[in-house]
């Protein structure tokens, strides 16, 4: 079978079981007795255990395997769970995710986690973690106690139920071939051929077809239903060349069941010798092939995997369609035809409803950037002793995901940040009467056509003094120019590049670089952050985001015959002010604007727009722009209106155009940039 087919859909599903269990390894850490906890991540475990055997990651079921067998003595209250039995499981996830990520990146998931391996085979025999045994050690302490090895479906566990019933033995059958093995279809044939002399094959893994083809490193798992005794099983498996050795596992139908999880309707079957299939040739092994059930009442799923790219098209296609859609309404509105104009109106409605779908579509909940942060918490808090306690608020909140590809790293930042500088240490909290243990919060949600990410911890605050100090010894502001500032604007300062203040520097942070990339970045997104602090008590960063960036609202101006598209997002008003209302404050010109000094850019001289003919000097028309707390007003011409417009790259040979974000094509046919208003905020 050709698993290439099916491998986006098993990177993915891995990805959710992987993200499952680490966020109940998180829960089970703090409620080591719960077992129900337990059994959710053998579950994820047991799997991701199958598909990856089904697609041929051995590695990746094998150190899977591994890791459920720990799972399983912990539920079976064979072992106690411990902070460090936790650590090698957590240990365990790292190591799956980055064999994931490497098959994701067209790699075979190959890992050296053979340090793991033996952590994990310790902690299953009870022993300490420091100590060590051999590989024959572990292969001769393998006993019935072990976790289940292979995966069934309700119809297999009926036949092993009511084979038990009937006084058959049941078992689980590991056999390893020896690594110089040449002939391994060929010792796998022999091995079968004796099993179903002696009684019934239910299931293999690898699957026959695998095996066959030798797809498969030296080990293979057999269910065998037999009246014959285990020690006989073991002694006559073991006389085929080349096996090199044998474990024969007993399992019992209840056992099975809770290891599936899972309820098991009994129908009626007819019994084991007449229900499971024989060899289907006379030149290979074969085993049971397993009838499709009638899932009866279920609900069938309503939703369906997409290729992200395949969504990519739509949005581009989607783009010139509102570029035609612009055309048609300028057309329309030319000609002044009235069934033109109808069918005009009733094709942007739907155009805006088809708009609406697709942008939704293309919106993914910001847990699948929350996720990974808890993990990272108490990761960095054992490296720095600190207590801490991640709250994560609006999981569900949704961004468009090129919004959500970019964010990760930036609140990666904010969060390393707020554990090393902003958290105390338990002394230092208890010495102040707060808890020993911080709290930060992480909280996203909409408001109008913005996506609020909220970070606020209650730690030590932002030091005004020790910030300026450091701010006016690096050259960032004149001693003077720090007097007037405000708390706000003393805040803002530790975004600018090489800021820190700390005293020590850390692997967390401290070196000076990472708030900087933080502002850029979600500035680049169209976005800002502005920072509150209060020292002693906490400080909370707000980070404002556009829903999307592939579609936004603009307001179109004019400048001499060019026109520029300014984001709605960043407009607060626009005006009309007199030549006379305009005033001089140290070199720049600024107007009054409701009581705030607000400095004035004229875009012609940003652009160097030439002049074809004199415009009147009596009236400016200013649109009046924000950058977190800071305004600018943007002198231009004329106001034209707003207009939706599809936002387009400038492309390889203008990426460091100063204040221009992009281009888009407009109904007329005409090119428009795009303003950056960040750029033009100092």
């Amino acid at each position: 079978m050709d698993t290439n087919q099916y491998l986006e859909v098993f990177i993915d599903e891995s990805k959710e079981h992987l993200q499952s269990c680490s966020e109940s390894l998180l829960e089970l850490e703090k409620n080591p007795n719960d077992l129900a906890i337990v059994n959710d991540i053998f579950r994820n475990a047991h799997t991701l255990k199958g598909m990856s055997a089904t697609m041929g990651f051995e590695d990746l079921a094998d150190l899977t395997h591994k890791m459920e067998n720990v799972l399983d003595a912990i539920r079976n209250e064979k072992i106690k769970v411990t902070p460090e039995i936790l650590d090698v499981v957590f240990e365990s996830v790292d190591h799956l995710e980055e064999m994931v990520n490497d098959i994701a990146s067209g790699g075979d998931g190959k890992k050296d986690v053979r340090a793991t391996v033996e952590s994990l085979k310790k902690i299953e025999l009870g022993e300490a973690l420091t100590s060590s045994i051999s590989n024959n050690e572990v292969a001769a302490t393998t006993n019935v106690e072990s976790a289940v090895l292979l995966e069934y479906d309700d119809f297999e566990l009926t036949v092993i139920q009511q084979s038990q019933e009937q006084d058959f033995n049941t078992y689980e059958i590991s056999v390893h071939l020896r690594e110089d093995c040449l002939l391994k279809a060929a010792r796998v044939y022999m091995v079968f051929e004796l099993l179903e002399k002696l009684g019934d094959v239910i299931k293999s893994s690898p699957s026959v077809e695998k095996l066959e083809e030798e797809q498969f490193d030296n080990d293979f798992y057999i269910a065998f239903i037999t009246k014959e005794p285990a020690e006989d099983i073991e002694k006559k498996l073991l006389k085929v060349s080349e096996v090199d050795r044998v474990i024969v596992q007993p399992v019992d139908f209840q056992v099975l069941n809770q290891a599936m999880l899972g309820t098991l309707e009994t129908p009626q079957v007819e019994p084991p010798q007449q229900q499971v299939a024989k060899k289907e040739s006379d030149n290979a092994p074969a085993a049971k092939k397993t009838p499709t059930k009638n899932s009866g009442g279920h609900a069938t799923s309503k939703t369906i995997r997409v290729n992200i790219e395949r969504l990519d098209i739509l949005m581009n296609l989607f783009e010139e369609l509102v570029i035609d859609r612009g055309r048609l309404q300028s057309i329309a509105s030319e000609l002044n035809h009235s069934e033109l104009n109808e069918t005009v109106e009733r094709m942007s409605r739907i155009s805006g409803d088809l708009q609406n779908i697709i942008l939704t579509m293309r919106m993914v909940p910001v847990e699948t950037v929350f996720n990974r942060f808890p993990k990272m918490v108490r990761q960095l808090t054992r490296e720095l002793n600190k207590k801490v306690n991640l709250e994560i608020i609006g999981a569900e909140t949704e961004l468009d995901r090129t919004v959500i590809d970019e964010i990760g790293d930036p609140l990666v930042h904010l969060i390393r940040n707020g554990l090393d500088h902003g958290v105390e240490s338990p002394e230092v909290r208890r010495a102040k009467g707060k808890p020993e243990e911080g709290t930060i919060v992480l909280r996203a949600y909409h408001s109008g056509n913005h996506v609020f990410i909220e970070l606020e911890d209650d730690g030590a605050g932002i030091n005004r003094e020790k910030v300026l100090s450091k701010a006016i010894s690096k050259g960032v502001v004149t001693p003077e120019v720090a007097a007037s500032m405000t708390d706000n604007q003393v805040n803002e300062l530790i975004l600018s590049s090489g800021f820190s203040t700390a005293d020590v520097i850390s692997d967390v942070s401290g070196r000076g670089v990472g708030l900087d990339v933080v502002k850029s970045t979600i500035e680049s997104l169209g976005g800002n952050i502005t920072i509150e602090s209060t020292e002693g008590k906490g400080s909370l960063f707000s980070i404002q985001l556009p829903l999307t960036l592939s579609i936004i609202s603009v307001m179109l101006v004019e400048i001499d015959k060019e026109i520029y598209a300014i984001p709605l997002s960043s407009i607060i008003e626009t005006s009309i002010i007199r030549s006379s209302d305009i005033m001089n404050a140290h070199n720049q010109k600024v107007i009054d604007f409701r009581g705030k000094v607000v400095p004035l850019v004229f875009l012609e001289e940003i652009f160097e727009v030439p002049r074809n003919e004199a415009i009147d000097e009596e009236f400016h028309s200013v649109v009046i722009v924000r950058k977190g707390e800071k305004m600018a007003g943007l002198v231009v011409d004329s106001f034209i209106g707003q207009q939706e417009i599809v936002l387009k790259a400038l492309g390889n040979y203008l990426t460091n155009v100063f204040a221009i974000s992009g281009a888009t094509i407009l109904g007329n046919g005409k090119v428009a940039l795009i303003v950056d208003c960040n750029a033009l905020i100092k």
